[in-house]
């Protein structure tokens, strides 16, 4: 008998030995104990040998576990994944999708409850298994557990690593506050670590995109643990990448001192598209992208001065923008060669948004700001843990490596292979 079917075992065991169990308590039980038994066998695959095995296809140990529970029609059960030493595993059995629709069947409850949900949000909850609606109680009970859950991934410490990349946008969600409908701003901010993974590093809600709500954010980041680069250590936030918002650059130039900033060239494609026209922007924008077709950082440079100079008798108006824009689209140009076109725009997280967009459609309109926070960052507690426990990196440890010397290339850290453990 191995050792993965010993929980199912040991359970069928005690049902049989006691058959006055409660029946509904043996099977979430016996589908806890299955499941269980199924991550195990799926893992020893992973791995290449069961636990305290010793075998030649092992390619890593076990690492402990970290909780997972799962909602399933016996109730909800307990499970265990099992960490690596190194790599990643997260078993394929499991949808990384049941808390994101638990936290969008409490935000449209919620809706209903308050009295302000439309006919299609009351056609919703019915469609969720609602005929004759939810008690005031279980939609707190649903909400106090989602919210405990986010508040935490929102607030946890992020110094485990250094993020030399942070990319920053904001995407408008309509909430419900003080008796009105307002657009209200979601900021945020993803990063990827020193060991080439994306992560979820926090979101925020308020009015408008201002220096001090951008300001008060990114010092929050900062406050939990968010490294910044240094003369002496430059293994910190080494790019910003963003649109170009006044207050969003205003606020990464005084909390975040030591990075560059990239100008997102897809943003300021948009931009030339609103200064001259559709028509008349598609051959100029073609021709900005050579500047990004380049394979070397100096001829990127010579190629954004060509076509600058290009531009300045037909279009003196873009020619200008060039000029003005060249430190903040060529930002990129220094860092290694593979990591460009991952950096010079905000693309990554702008299908996030369009993720959260997708999510907040389903209700159109909040109830509340807290609901907000409750859905979104559920959605990015789970896109967070596809990135951390997925087999993919967003970058390589070569490509790390290379991004490393580079921004060594004038100071001597301590030990820098420390920022690149897996």
């Amino acid at each position: 008998m191995t050792h993965h079917q010993s929980a199912l075992t040991t359970l069928i065991g005690e049902v049989l030995a006691d058959p006055d169990l409660a029946h509904s308590d043996v099977f979430r039980r016996m589908l806890q104990a299955g499941l269980q038994d199924l991550i195990n066998a799926e893992a020893t695959v992973k791995i290449g040998a069961a636990p305290h095995e010793r075998t030649p296809e092992r390619t890593t140990r076990r690492n402990g576990t970290r909780p997972k529970t799962l909602a399933t029609p016996a109730g909800e059960v307990d499970l265990q994944i099992p960490k690596l030493r190194e790599g990643s595993f997260f078993p394929s059995l499991l949808s990384p999708r049941r808390r994101v629709d638990k936290a969008l069947y409490a935000v449209i409850c919620q809706a209903w409850i308050d009295g302000v949900s439309t006919r299609k949000v009351d056609q919703l909850v019915r469609a969720l298994g609602n005929d004759t609606g939810i008690s005031r109680s279980t939609v707190s009970r649903i909400c106090g557990e989602i919210d405990e859950a986010v508040q935490e991934f929102l607030h946890r410490r992020i110094d485990h690593t250094w993020f030399p990349y942070l990319f920053l946008d904001a995407t408008y969600l309509d909430v419900r506050h003080r008796g009105r409908v307002v657009s209200q701003a979601l900021v945020v901010a993803t990063g990827v670590s020193g060991d080439g993974r994306r992560e979820i590093l926090g979101m925020a809600l308020g009015d408008a995109e201002t220096t001090d709500f951008w300001t008060e954010f990114l010092r929050g980041l900062r406050d939990r643990g968010l490294k910044v680069a240094t003369d002496a250590d430059p293994l910190g936030v080494a790019l910003v990448t963003s649109d170009a918002h006044a207050g969003l650059k205003a606020a990464v130039k005084a909390i975040l001192p030591g990075s560059g900033w990239q100008r997102c060239r897809v943003h300021f494609a948009r931009n030339v598209t609103q200064k001259i026209g559709s028509a008349r922007s598609k051959p100029v924008n073609a021709l900005i992208s050579t500047i990004f077709a380049q394979t070397t950082s100096e001829a990127v440079i010579a190629q954004y001065q060509a076509v600058t100079d290009s531009l300045r008798a037909s279009f003196p108006e873009i020619a200008a923008m060039l000029e003005a824009a060249e430190p903040d689209l060529t930002a990129f140009a220094p860092l290694p060669r593979e990591h460009w076109q991952k950096v010079w725009s905000n693309n990554p997280i702008e299908r996030l948004n369009r993720e959260i967009k997708r999510r907040a459609d389903v209700v159109q309109i909040f109830p509340d700001r807290d609901s907000v926070t409750r859905l979104i960052g559920t959605v990015l507690q789970e896109q967070h843990e596809e990135w951390s426990y997925g087999e993919r990196r967003y970058f390589s440890d070569v490509s790390m490596r290379k991004l490393v010397h580079t921004l060594n290339e004038h100071t001597e850290p301590a030990c820098p292979e420390l920022y690149l453990t897996a």
